[in-house]
């Protein structure tokens, strides 16, 4: 187990692991910006390191010094939490080398993960069922009507690094394929630096299910139950419900079993849907929808070290 921890993020899921340390008898770091001089995870902490500045990115995603200030202070561990550093791979190769754990993916899973395309195809051949799509050159008008025309309309323009429901369009015809797939390529490099989008069959009123997975360095790997996250508002989470009303015990055991084996088959923690859709290699945000039902302390699991 570890001995000390560096929380590098803020806030409320900085307050949570710091307490959840202290119930296992871990020494707890916090670092905080100018504004945060005074925030309860810094009083919750065992410890605490000013970052000079108010901007994050010369705060809490500041790499280099992160990295420092635990190797400085003793910390053989660094939690990342949700948000910020927490699906960098840059960053957790950095941990990784100053001889650091990073709780988290391995980075080149992280990496992998972190483009959609990518990991689409690493499921590729694993079992896992996954949505019809094709993310050919998306420039040759030609090539890129033929393939929305064989996956079939209505089809969903993604792009390969979005998220947040950025980079996204709806195409129910064929002539408006390609000024959405301009609109779409254009909305990505302002979200995200990367103008990469790919075509996906669109599925009417679906339900949106997600499956939480949590595995270890040890081929060890289980699920956590499902959150209901159906109602959206511009491809956006409004409202998650856990258990989801629509899940039978049935489809539970079903697609828990499933998102076990993509999990196994990127070696990471991801949260898939029934059909492959999406996926994330951080502890998302609305995990805590799972933990209040199951009362469960999900952030414990991580602090076990190999």
């Amino acid at each position: 187990m570890f001995k000390k921890v560096l929380i590098a993020n803020r806030g409320e899921i900085a307050v949570r692991v710091s307490q959840t340390l202290q119930e296992m008898g871990i020494r707890s770091l916090a670092v905080y910006s100018d504004a945060d001089r005074k925030a309860l995870h810094v009083m919750r902490a065992d410890e605490a390191v000013h970052l000079p500045g108010a901007a994050p990115g010369e705060t809490y995603l500041d790499q280099a010094l992160l990295v420092r200030i635990a190797a400085e202070h003793g910390a053989d561990a660094v939690h990342p939490g949700y948000g910020f550093l927490s699906e960098n791979a840059r960053f957790a190769k950095a941990c990784a080398e100053a001889g650091v754990t990073f709780i988290g993916p391995q980075p080149d899973v992280i990496e992998a993960m972190g483009d959609k395309i990518v990991a689409k195809r690493t499921l590729e051949g694993s079992g896992v069922p996954t949505i019809p799509s094709w993310s050919g050159d998306t420039a040759n008008p030609e090539a890129l009507a033929k393939a929305a025309g064989e996956i079939g309309y209505p089809v969903l323009l993604k792009a390969a690094a979005g998220g947040g429901g950025k980079g996204m369009r709806i195409v129910r015809e064929p002539g408006e394929l390609q000024a959405a797939m301009e609109a779409a390529a254009r909305e990505a490099q302002k979200a995200f630096g990367d103008a990469r989008v790919f075509v996906e069959k669109y599925i009417e009123k679906p339900r949106h299910i997600e499956i939480q997975v949590m595995a270890d360095q040890h081929g060890g790997c289980i699920h956590l139950g499902e959150r209901e996250c159906s109602i959206q508002r511009r491809h956006q989470k409004v409202v998650e419900e856990s258990p989801s009303p629509f899940v039978t015990p049935e489809m539970r055991e079903a697609m828990g079993a499933m998102a076990v084996q993509a999990a196994r088959a990127v070696e990471a923690v991801m949260s898939p849907a029934g059909i492959f859709a999406s996926n994330t290699s951080a502890i998302p945000i609305t995990h805590l929808a799972q933990a209040s039902v199951r009362r469960d302390r999900f952030i414990g699991l991580h602090f076990f070290s190999p």
